[in-house]
C-alpha cells in the first residue's frame, strides 16, 4: 500500500439556517404575535482517529470536504434542524495545520479522539427573538452566519516505542524483520528502504513494542538530502532511539558522529530523545576481530549483534523493552505530579 503522511484539503463547515419571519394568529395581539423559529447551526468539519487506518491515503484523495448547513426556522417558533456534521477518519498520530496562519489546530493520538477543524455557522434568529414590550409585532429576522473555512496541512507522525536510526545498509531493516513480523523491502543496494515501516516485537509474558524503521540518514539529511529530512519527523514521537552502524563501515564512529550531528540539526527535541548505539553485522567480523569501540557517552547502552546470523538479538530487544518501560514510567509520573493539587 502507498504510503502518503502529507495531504493538504479544503474544509468547509456549514452554513446556518436563516431565522423565519412568522406570526400566530392570536386574539387581541397585533398580527398574532411573533412565532418564527431560528435557523439550525451549521455542521462541523471534524477530523476522527481511526486505529485502522496507517497513512493519508484515503484523505488525500479527497480535496474537499463540506458539511451539511442549517435548515432554516419556521413558524409556530419551531427551530430548524443542525446541519449534519462531516467526519474525516484520520491516522494515529496525524496533525492539523492551518495552511494559512501555519496554527496548529490539535494533534489525534488515541483511537476515537476527535478535533473539530472548521466550525459550523450560528443559525440566525427568527422574528420572535426581536419582541419586546414596545415593539410586539417585530418583522426582524437575522441570516444564517457562514461556516468556518479553512485549507488544512495534515502531517502524519509514525507512533512507535522505538525507532531505528541509520545510514543506508546499516542493517535497519534486517533487524525489524529479525525482530518482528515486519516484512520491508531488504537488498544490498542503498535506499533500499523508500517509506516507514512499522513492526511489533513481541516477548514472552505478553509484553509487546513497537519499532519503526525510516530510510537511510545521509550527510545532510536535514538540510533536504536524500529521504532523511522527509521522515525524520516520524521519530519526534518515539520513546527511545537505535543508532544503527555497521562494524565493517570504513569509519564507524565518523557514521555514529554523523548521526547525532544529523538528529541534532533536524531540532533540539530529536536530539534529546534517549538512544542506544547498536553495532550491526557482526556476523562479518573473523573469529579473532573484536567489535570496534566507539566513544557514545550519551547512549544508555551499547549493543553488537548481528541479524543475519540472529546472533545477540535477546539482549537488544530486552534492554528496548526496559528502557522504554522505564521512559514511560518517567512521564506518567511527570504527568501526575503536574496534576496534583
Amino acid at each position: 500500500m502507498l504510503f502518503v503522511d502529507r495531504a493538504v484539503v479544503e474544509v468547509t463547515a456549514g452554513t446556518g439556517g436563516s431565522g423565519s419571519d412568522a406570526f400566530r394568529r392570536e386574539a387581541f395581539v397585533p398580527h398574532g404575535g411573533p412565532a418564527g423559529g431560528d435557523g439550525g447551526r451549521g455542521g462541523h468539519v471534524i477530523l476522527e482517529v481511526d486505529a485502522q487506518l496507517s497513512t493519508l491515503l484515503d484523505v488525500s484523495y479527497r480535496r474537499h470536504h463540506r458539511a451539511g448547513r442549517g435548515q432554516h426556522g419556521r413558524g409556530n417558533n419551531m427551530t430548524g434542524r443542525d446541519g449534519q456534521d462531516l467526519v474525516v477518519n484520520v491516522p494515529p498520530g496525524t496533525v492539523a495545520r492551518d495552511q494559512a496562519t501555519d496554527e496548529v489546530l490539535g494533534e489525534l493520538l488515541e483511537p476515537g479522539q476527535r478535533l473539530i477543524v472548521a466550525r459550523g455557522g450560528r443559525g440566525g434568529r427568527g422574528n420572535a427573538r426581536f419582541a419586546t414590550p414596545t415593539r410586539r409585532a417585530p418583522t426582524r429576522w437575522e441570516r444564517g452566519e457562514e461556516g468556518e473555512h479553512r485549507v488544512l496541512e495534515l502531517e502524519l507522525k509514525l507512533i512507535a516505542d522505538v525507532a531505528l536510526v541509520g545510514a543506508p545498509n546499516a542493517g535497519k531493516s534486517t533487524f525489524l524483520a529479525a525482530v518482528s513480523e515486519a516484512q520491508p523491502r531488504i537488498a544490498d543496494y542503498p535506499f533500499t528502504t523508500l517509506q516507514p515501516n512499522l513492526g511489533v516485537v513481541k516477548l514472552p509474558d505478553f509484553r509487546t513494542f513497537v519499532i519503526a524503521d525510516i530510510p537511510g540518514i545521509i550527510e545532510g539529511a536535514h538540510e533536504g538530502r536524500g529521504l532523511g529530512l522527509q521522515f525524520l519527523r516520524h521519530v519526534e514521537r518515539t520513546r527511545s532511539l537505535a543508532l544503527l552502524v555497521p562494524v565493517d563501515g570504513v569509519d564507524p564512529q565518523a557514521e555514529y558522529d554523523l548521526l547525532r550531528r544529523e538528529l541534532a540539526g533536524h531540532s533540539d527535541a530529536l536530539a534529546r530523545i534517549p538512544h542506544c548505539l547498536v553495532l550491526t553485522k557482526a556476523d562479518l567480523l573473523g573469529p579473532d576481530d573484536a567489535a570496534p569501540k566507539l566513544e557514545a557517552p550519551e547512549a544508555w547502552g551499547v549493543f553488537v549483534l548481528s541479524a543475519v546470523a540472529r546472533q545477540g538479538l535477546g539482549p537488544v530487544v530486552e534492554a528496548l523493552w526496559a528502557r522504554t518501560r522505564e521512559i514511560t514510567s518517567d512521564a506518567r509520573e511527570e504527568e501526575e505530579e503536574w496534576w496534583t493539587p
